[in-house]
């Protein structure tokens, strides 16, 4: 969020409205009239307008004639299906980034990163190491050189975070995914596209198929409580 002032009304709209809804602000199943909304930002109804468009483009929003916009809910099958295409765009990403080669300074600061997501590990602290695995990916992934895979990717980032924050306080300690995520890097610094292709497909198979169990348990248990 930090800049957005800068911006025209309409990205301050985007951006605001997005922070809202992938934060939980705007929690799923929120209706509310294109007016209320305008308030909310305190901008005019234009700015807005354009502003819930866009989301709506990105699955975000449902938006009803007279009727304003609703955040969406997502079901697991819906969640299944925005990883399948996410994980795929990664792996496509981590093969690129192996082809174009990893600079030393990159290679540094992912090193780095590691490191840091391995002390979160070891302090039990799973919220953090959970920020620091969005840095890690959206690291790795920027540098593929590819502008239209990264806006694609951001868009579908975007529909699995909040299912994603959903099962943080679930979430095992994530040794195997510090481990995996070594092996992506070893890969990338060799410039072994084939390696590091093999490395983040079974990184991802494995963290989908755990973010799904997670997440079918949350739901579950969602359901007992009511």
């Amino acid at each position: 969020m930090q800049g957005i002032a800068d911006l025209p009304a309409r990205d301050r709209a985007y951006h605001d409205l997005r922070y809202r809804i992938l934060t939980g602000r705007l929690a799923p199943g929120t209706t509310l009239l294109e007016t209320e909304l305008a308030a909310l930002l305190s901008l005019s109804r234009t700015p807005v307008r354009e502003a819930t468009i866009r989301l709506a483009e990105e699955g975000l929003i449902a938006i009803r004639p007279r009727h304003g916009i609703t955040v969406r809910s997502l079901t697991l099958n819906d969640v299944r299906d925005i990883l399948d295409v996410l994980s795929a765009l990664e792996i496509r990403a981590v093969e690129l980034v192996a082809r174009r080669g990893l600079a030393r300074a990159d290679h540094d600061r992912l090193l780095h990163l590691m490191d840091r997501m391995e002390r979160a590990t070891e302090a039990g602290d799973i919220a953090q190491w959970s920020e620091m695995d969005d840095d890690f990916h959206s690291t790795v992934a920027g540098l593929c050189g590819n502008d239209r895979l990264l806006s694609t990717l951001d868009e579908y980032w975007s529909q699995q975070y909040r299912p994603r924050m959903m099962i943080v306080p679930l979430r095992p300690k994530p040794t195997q995914s510090n481990i995996e995520h070594r092996r992506i890097v070893e890969a990338l610094a060799a410039g072994d596209v084939e390696a590091a292709r093999l490395a983040q497909q079974q990184h991802r198979a494995r963290a989908d198929r755990q973010q799904l169990d997670l997440l079918r348990d949350r739901l579950a248990d969602g359901a007992d409580r009511a």
